[in-house]
């Protein structure tokens, strides 16, 4: 058996290869290649996100253009009524008379999207309906004293 000191000019562990190690490279190009092909397909794959497009004022009502059918919860609470949208849009506001009366409504942003409030003087109830048309989602909101 050898030992690890020279012996005649021989070494019992062999020289180090001078050759560049390329099997890590191959592998981590590999990789990136395969990264970048995943994230060019999920952004191909991904939904469009959901936006509000404008609000449109109506005698008694407001209707409400999206690009595509958001999820909503709407609530009526102490005569105001509040919908929260999962959507992607600006603020606005605005009033409206209602019955010979003002109606103040406003569109804001929140952490889960937007939230329409319209509150008035006296107690408001309302009731909310969406259906596509045009190829845009359309969400009227009723009102009622």
């Amino acid at each position: 058996m050898h030992g690890s000191e020279y012996k005649d000019g021989q070494h019992s562990t062999p020289e180090e290869d001078p050759r560049p190690k390329l099997w890590p490279r191959v592998l981590g190009s590999l990789a990136i290649v395969g990264m970048m092909v995943g994230l060019m397909i999920g952004r191909l794959t991904a939904p469009e996100p959901v936006e509000l497009q404008q609000v449109e004022v109506q005698p008694g009502e407001l209707v409400l253009w999206f690009n595509d059918e958001p999820r909503l919860h709407g609530e009526q609470v102490d005569g105001t009524v509040a919908i929260v949208f999962e959507a992607q849009g600006k603020a606005q506001g605005g009033q409206f008379k209602f019955n010979g009366k003002a109606v103040n409504w406003r569109v804001r942003r929140a952490e889960g999207g937007l939230v329409l409030t319209v509150v008035a003087a006296r107690a408001l109830q309302g009731d909310w309906a969406g259906a596509p048309q045009d190829g845009r989602w359309r969400l009227q909101v009723n009102l009622r004293e």
